[in-house]
C-alpha cells in the first residue's frame, strides 16, 4: 500500500481521484492500459495527484511537463517523455525509427503525425515489455500542438498495452485531450481544508483568521498553504485564487539579494531546466553563483539539482512576471549567448527575440529563418509564433506588413483562426495596394471558414476576386472558384453558387476559352447540354486534370454528369496521392469517396474498410470523421432503426456546424432508405427537402427518388416535373448509367413497358449494382400489377438475388414481398453471423481472413498489434470460432 504524499505533505480529501488512479494502474499491470486526465484550476492539487500516481508499485515512470515558453516548439514535450526509453529505438522497425528521428530533429525530413504517433506507440509498447510503463504529463495546457496531438493519439490506443497515462491540465484545457477520460479536481471540502491547514500551519490560528483563510482559499490546497505563511493575518483580497498564489510566491522575493533575484529570473526564463545553460548564463551576468544559489533555494521556490525545478508552475510564472523588464531582457540575452546556435538555433533565436526592448531587423530576419525550419519539421504552430514575433520586431514598415500577412497565413495553417484574425486586425487598409488587399481578403475568408459558424468566408473570397479582376484575371477567377468550394462546405452550395457566379459575371470579361467557372455558370442555369461537353474537356486535360487541383468540386461535378467511371478515376487519384504525400486531408477525402462509391456500387466490404480507415486517421489527427459516407452506406443497407439513428446524429452535427451540404446528404439518404422500405410519403418528404435548394450533385441524384416516391404517393404532377429535369440532365451526359436510371423513372411515370426494357438494357454494364437491381425490381413490380405473373418472376428473382447478395436489405425485402405475391417463395437470405460485428471488427476480420498479419492491420488502422489481437479475440468470441483460418468461412466476411 502506498502512502499518498507529495512534496508538501499528505493528500487530503482526494479519495475518488486516488481510487481512479489505482484502478488505472491496476488495469495497466494486467495489460489493459488507459489514460486519465485531471482538470482543474492552478494549485488545486493536480500535481500532487500525479506524484501519487508516480509511486505506483512495479511501474517504470517517464515524465513530461508542458512549458509555457516551449508551447510553440514541435514535439518538444513528446521528446521529453520519450528520452528515458530512446534506447529502445533500435528494437523498432525502420519506418518507426525513422519517423521518431525526424520528429525529434535527429534526422532530416518532414514529420508525419500519423507515423510519429504509431512509432511512439511502438516505442512505449517495447519499453513496457520489461515492466509496466506509467507516463506522467503535467501542465498539459502548455504542451506544444504536435506533442498534444501525439499524446492524445497514444492515450486512445494503449488499451491493449501495459501502459498508463496520467495528465494534469488547467481548465478549460487543450482540445486534443478534451475527449479523454478524466475528472475535474475541485476544491477541498471544509473538513479536509481544516485538516490540511492544521497539518501545515506553523502558528496557532485564531478561529476568525482560520475562517477567513478558508474563505479566501476556496478549498484550493496551494492557496491555503501560501496564505497560511502570512503569520495568520492575510489582507482581504477579491482577486482570483491563482493571482493570490502568485503574489504569495512573489512576496518571498522581497528581501532577496539582487544576485539571487537575477538568478531566479534566469531560471524562470529557461523552460528546459538545464543546469548546463543556467550556470554559464549566470556567470555571463556576473552572478555570485554559490551565494545567489543558496539564497534562491532558501525561498523554497526552486530546486537546483540535476534539473532546475520550480516548486509549482505558478512559482515560475510569478518570478518571471515580478522581474523588471531590464532584468528579463538581460536573462534572455545571456541564455541566447550560451545556447548552441548549431544544435538549438530556434531556442537561441527565441531568447534573442525576448531580449529585445524594441524593433530589431536582424533578430526579425533570424526568426524568419526559424519559421522556415519549423515548417520543414511540421511545426506550423512554431512557424506562426516565430513569424508573429518577427513582424513585431520589424523596423521597416514594408517588411512588418509583409511578415504580418505571412504570420496570419501561418496561424491559419496551424489551425488558429482567432490568432490570424488578431494579426489581420492590425493591418492598416491604407498601407495596402490592391494585390495585398486581395491577399488580406483571402485570409479573412479562410479565417471565417475555419471558424465554422462564420458564413462570411465565400464573400471575402468574392471581394478578393473583384480586386484582382483587372490586375490578374486568371487569379481572380480562381478566387471565385475558391468561394464556390468554400460554399460547398459552409452552407447550401446552390445558393452560394448563384451568388458567386453573379459576382463573377459582373467582375470583368471572361477568358477566350471557357473554363470551369463557365461550366458552373451553365450548370447553375440548368443548361446541362451546353455544360457537359465543356466539363468533359476540363476533366480530360491530360496534363492537369481538374480533380488534381479541385478534387472536392470535381467529385460533385462527376456526379452531376452521372459518370461513375470518372468518379472512380478521381477516387483512385485521391487515395494514391494521399498515401504518397502523407496528407491526411487528401487521403481522408479519397477514402470517403471509396466508401461512397462502395455504397453506390453495392460493394459494401471496401466501403466499410474505407470508413474504418478514414475514422482511424480522423481520430489520429484529432478531427471528426466524415459522416456522408456512413449516410450513403446506411441508406443502401436499409436497416431502418440503425439508419434513422445515424440520420438524427448527422443532422444535429450539421446544424451545429452550419453544414448545409451534410443536411442535403441526410435528406438524400432518407429518401433512398424510405423508398427501399416502401414508405413513400416519408421518401417524398425527404426527396423534396433534398432537391429544394438545387445542391450541386445531390439535387440531381435525388430526382429518381423523388419520381418514384411522388408516383407511389399519388403526386403525378410532381413526378412528371422531376422526370423532366432528370431527363434533361441524363440525356446531356449520355452515360449508360444516367440514361438507364432516367428510363426506369420514366417507366414509373408512364407505365410504358419499353421504358423499363430500355432501363434494364442501359444499366446492364453499369457498375452501380443497386440501380441495376432496382430497374429489374420496378419492371417486375409493373409486370405483376399487369397480371403477367410468369414474366415478372424473372425480373423479381434477378432483383432479389442482386439486392440480397449485396446486402441491400430493405430493397431486397421489397423484392421478396413481390415474389411472395406471385406465389413464389424468395430464397431466404443466408445467415450472416458477421452482422453482429462492429464496422471496425468487420474490417479487421476481413483483413485477417485474407492473411494480413496483426502488424499489417495495426499499421493501416494506427493501432498497436496487441490491440489488433484483442479485437480478434473479441471477434472470435462473437463468431464462436477459435482461429483466423475459420474467418474465411464466415457468412458476411466474403464481401
Amino acid at each position: 500500500m502506498r502512502t499518498p504524499v507529495d512534496s508538501r505533505g499528505p493528500l487530503f480529501g482526494r479519495r475518488a481521484e486516488i481510487r481512479r488512479i489505482d484502478e488505472l494502474t491496476t488495469a495497466a499491470r494486467a495489460g489493459a492500459g488507459g489514460a486519465l486526465v485531471f482538470r482543474g484550476e492552478a494549485g488545486i492539487g493536480k500535481s500532487a495527484l500525479l506524484e501519487y500516481a508516480g509511486q505506483a508499485a512495479g511501474f517504470r515512470v517517464v515524465r513530461a511537463c508542458g512549458a509555457e515558453f516551449e508551447s510553440e516548439l514541435p514535439f518538444a514535450a513528446l521528446h521529453q517523455l520519450c528520452v528515458p526509453v530512446l534506447a529502445r529505438l533500435a528494437d523498432l522497425p525502420d519506418r518507426h525509427r525513422d519517423a521518431l528521428r525526424v520528429a525529434f530533429g535527429l534526422a532530416d525530413g518532414v514529420p508525419d503525425l500519423l507515423r510519429v504517433g504509431l512509432a511512439t506507440l511502438a516505442l512505449l509498447a517495447a519499453a513496457a515489455g520489461e515492466r509496466p510503463l506509467l507516463c506522467v504529463v503535467d501542465d498539459a495546457q502548455w504542451l506544444d500542438s504536435a506533442s498534444s496531438k501525439a499524446l492524445a493519439f497514444l492515450a486512445r490506443r494503449v488499451s491493449a498495452e501495459p501502459v498508463a497515462m496520467v495528465f494534469a491540465v488547467r481548465l478549460p484545457g487543450t482540445s486534443e485531450l478534451a475527449e479523454l477520460p478524466g475528472a475535474v479536481v475541485g476544491g477541498l471540502a471544509d473538513t479536509e481544508a481544516r485538516e490540511l491547514l492544521a497539518a501545515q500551519s506553523h502558528v496557532t490560528l485564531d478561529e476568525r483568521v482560520r475562517a477567513r483563510l478558508l474563505a479566501e482559499a476556496r478549498g484550493n490546497p496551494l492557496a491555503l498553504l501560501e496564505l497560511s505563511t502570512s503569520d495568520g493575518f492575510p489582507s482581504p483580497d477579491a482577486s482570483s485564487v491563482p493571482s493570490r498564489i502568485e503574489r504569495g510566491f512573489q512576496a518571498r522575493l522581497a528581501d532577496l539579494p539582487a544576485g539571487a533575484r537575477l538568478l531566479l529570473t534566469l531560471a524562470s526564463a529557461d523552460p528546459t531546466g538545464d543546469p548546463g545553460l543556467l550556470w554559464p548564463a549566470a556567470r555571463l551576468l556576473d552572478i555570485d553563483v554559490p551565494a545567489a544559489g543558496e539564497a534562491a533555494a532558501a525561498t523554497g521556490l526552486v530546486e537546483f539539482a540535476t534539473r532546475v525545478r520550480f516548486c509549482h508552475p505558478l512559482a515560475r510564472s510569478a518570478v518571471y512576471q515580478a522581474a523588471e523588464a531590464s532584468r528579463r531582457y538581460a536573462a534572455h540575452r545571456a541564455l541566447a549567448e550560451v545556447t548552441d546556435p548549431a544544435g538549438d538555433p530556434d531556442r537561441r533565436a527565441w531568447h534573442r527575440a525576448q531580449a529585445c526592448a524594441g524593433p530589431d531587423d536582424d533578430v526579425a530576419a533570424e526568426l524568419e529563418r526559424c519559421a522556415s525550419r519549423a515548417r520543414s519539421r511540421g511545426g506550423v504552430v512554431a512557424a506562426a509564433a516565430f513569424l508573429e514575433r518577427a513582424a513585431a520586431l520589424s523596423l521597416d514598415a514594408g517588411k512588418r506588413l509583409e511578415r504580418t500577412i505571412v504570420a496570419a497565413r501561418a496561424a491559419l495553417d496551424a489551425g488558429a483562426p482567432d490568432a490570424a484574425a488578431e494579426l489581420l486586425a492590425v493591418v492598416e487598409p491604407a498601407a495596402l495596394d490592391e494585390v495585398r488587399h486581395a491577399q488580406v481578403d483571402l485570409l479573412r475568408g479562410q479565417v471565417a471558414f475555419q471558424r465554422h459558424h462564420d458564413g462570411d468566408g465565400p464573400m471575402f473570397m468574392v471581394r478578393a476576386a473583384r480586386r484582382l479582376a483587372d490586375l490578374d484575371p486568371e487569379r481572380s477567377r480562381e478566387c471565385f472558384l475558391d468561394a464556390v468550394e468554400m460554399g460547398l462546405l459552409v452552407g447550401r452550395p446552390g445558393g452560394v453558387l448563384d451568388t458567386v457566379l453573379a459576382a463573377a459575371r459582373s467582375a470583368g470579361p471572361v477568358p477566350r476559352s471557357p473554363d470551369l467557372l463557365d461550366v458552373l455558370t451553365l450548370v447553375a442555369e440548368g443548361d446541362h447540354r451546353a455544360a457537359v461537353p465543356l466539363l468533359r474537356k476540363v476533366f480530360d486535360d491530360e496534363e492537369t486534370p481538374m480533380w488534381t487541383r479541385r478534387p472536392a468540386l470535381a467529385t460533385m461535378l462527376a456526379s452531376e454528369m452521372w459518370d461513375p467511371h470518372t468518379q472512380t478515376a478521381i477516387t483512385e487519384w485521391l487515395v494514391k496521392t494521399g498515401r504518397e504525400s502523407g496528407s491526411p486531408l487528401v487521403l481522408r477525402l479519397g477514402l470517403a469517396q471509396v466508401a461512397s462509391q462502395g455504397a453506390l456500387t453495392g460493394d459494401f466490404g471496401p466501403a466499410i474498410a474505407a470508413i474504418v480507415e478514414e475514422e482511424a486517421i480522423a481520430d489520429a489527427v484529432g478531427g471528426p470523421p466524415m459522416l456522408y459516407p456512413r449516410l450513403h452506406l446506411a441508406a443502401m443497407r436499409g436497416r431502418r432503426d440503425e439508419a434513422l439513428q445515424l440520420f438524427e446524429a448527422a443532422t444535429a452535427t450539421a446544424t451545429a456546424r452550419g453544414a448545409g451540404q451534410l443536411v442535403a446528404n441526410v435528406h438524400w439518404a432518407s429518401a433512398v432508405l424510405h423508398n427501399g422500405l416502401a414508405d413513400y410519403p416519408a421518401a417524398l418528404a425527404a426527396a423534396r427537402q433534398a432537391t429544394a435548394h438545387g445542391d450541386l450533385s445531390l439535387a440531381g441524384a435525388t430526382l429518381p427518388e423523388l419520381v418514384e416516391a411522388a408516383v407511389r404517393a399519388g403526386e403525378p404532377g410532381e413526378a412528371a416535373a422531376a422526370l423532366a429535369s432528370l431527363t434533361e440532365r441524363t440525356e446531356a451526359s449520355g452515360t449508360g448509367t444516367g440514361l438507364g436510371i432516367a428510363a426506369y423513372a420514366r417507366g414509373v411515370v408512364t407505365g410504358v413497358e419499353d421504358h423499363y426494357r430500355q432501363a434494364v438494357e442501359c444499366l446492364r454494364e453499369s457498375p452501380l449494382l443497386p440501380y441495376r437491381a432496382r430497374a429489374h425490381l420496378l419492371y417486375g413490380e409493373w409486370l405483376r400489377r399487369e397480371g403477367r405473373r410468369r414474366d415478372c418472376r424473372e425480373h423479381l428473382r434477378t432483383a432479389h438475388e442482386l439486392l440480397s447478395g449485396a446486402g441491400l436489405e430493405a430493397f431486397a425485402e421489397r423484392a421478396a414481398k413481390e415474389l411472395r405475391a406471385t406465389g413464389e417463395t424468395a430464397r431466404a437470405r443466408s445467415a450472416r453471423t458477421a452482422d453482429q460485428l462492429t464496422m471496425q471488427e468487420t474490417h479487421i476480420a476481413r483483413m485477417a481472413a485474407t492473411g494480413a498479419t496483426s502488424n499489417e492491420i495495426a499499421a493501416q488502422l494506427f493501432l498497436s498489434p496487441r490491440t489488433v489481437d484483442a479485437h480478434l479475440r473479441n471477434i472470435f468470441r462473437k463468431l464462436g470460432i477459435t482461429s483466423r483460418r475459420q474467418l474465411r468461412n464466415q457468412p458476411g466476411l466474403d464481401r
